[in-house]
């Protein structure tokens, strides 16, 4: 089965909402991830990404704006094991991988403590993604997400895969936009990917809705120990 062109996937799709995409390089030097936001709301868009030593952050361009607070500010990246792990998320769940992390447990048992975000009627899927570099480059994802739109239950789904050059996975929060906006189904898009942070960068900037897009966030590893890349774009400037 031939890899989605993620160019493709982006460009057709006017609000897939929050996205993560972690793989590895066609060259096969690199972890890659890539991890952006979009917004309809005032509020929603009214965000910028900043980093800090050991993550990043969401913050609002313009305070005065700032409605509601609860579910757009977050960490989305946290460095955790002394840079020995990578946590990615769209929401405050990063926090509660990064917490369980570093008491022994794992990236699964903290996201059994989570569910889908409380903003009916979306009820918008917590996607978290995570990078290990103790040893081989591994990586799994996770969605957690309502029954079908069903408040009462949480399906819980996590995806772990073997490196392979050039592929990445793919998952976002909506399948599309609708109102109620519909969740992603499915498993993970498998996506090719280029070399280098720049291209990728490139690559998933220039193909979000103009309107929509809000942030960019794209990290490459270089697994032979060099110091990683890390781009931040902002629509807000």
């Amino acid at each position: 089965m031939a890899l989605f062109d993620l160019k493709t996937l982006l460009s057709e799709n006017t609000y897939p909402g929050r996205g993560i995409v972690i793989g590895k390089s066609a060259d096969g030097k690199n972890a890659m991830i890539a991890y952006f936001i979009m917004g309809r709301s005032v509020n929603s868009r009214n965000r910028i990404f900043e980093s800090f030593e050991g993550g990043m952050r969401t913050k609002a361009f313009d305070e005065s704006k700032l409605s509601d607070p609860s579910l757009i500010i977050y960490n989305p990246y946290l460095v955790a094991k002394d840079g020995a792990i990578d946590i990615i998320t769209n929401g405050d769940q990063t926090n509660t991988i990064f917490d369980h992390i570093n008491a022994g447990n794992t990236f699964e048992s903290a996201l059994r403590t989570r569910e889908f975000e409380p903003d009916a009627p979306n009820f918008t899927p917590r996607i978290s993604g995570i990078c290990y570099y103790d040893g081989d480059f591994a990586y799994k994802l996770s969605i957690l997400k309502s029954a079908n739109g069903r408040p009462g239950a949480c399906n819980r789904y996590f995806y772990e895969y073997a490196p392979e050059n050039g592929i990445g996975h793919f998952i976002h929060t909506y399948k599309c936009d609708g109102d109620p906006i519909p969740s992603f189904y499915g498993e993970p898009e498998e996506v090719a990917l280029p070399n280098t942070a720049e291209e990728l960068a490139d690559l998933v900037w220039t193909n979000l809705n103009e309107d929509n897009k809000v942030s960019l966030f794209v990290r490459a590893v270089p697994l032979n120990g060099d110091k990683p890349t890390e781009i931040i774009i902002n629509k807000n400037k």
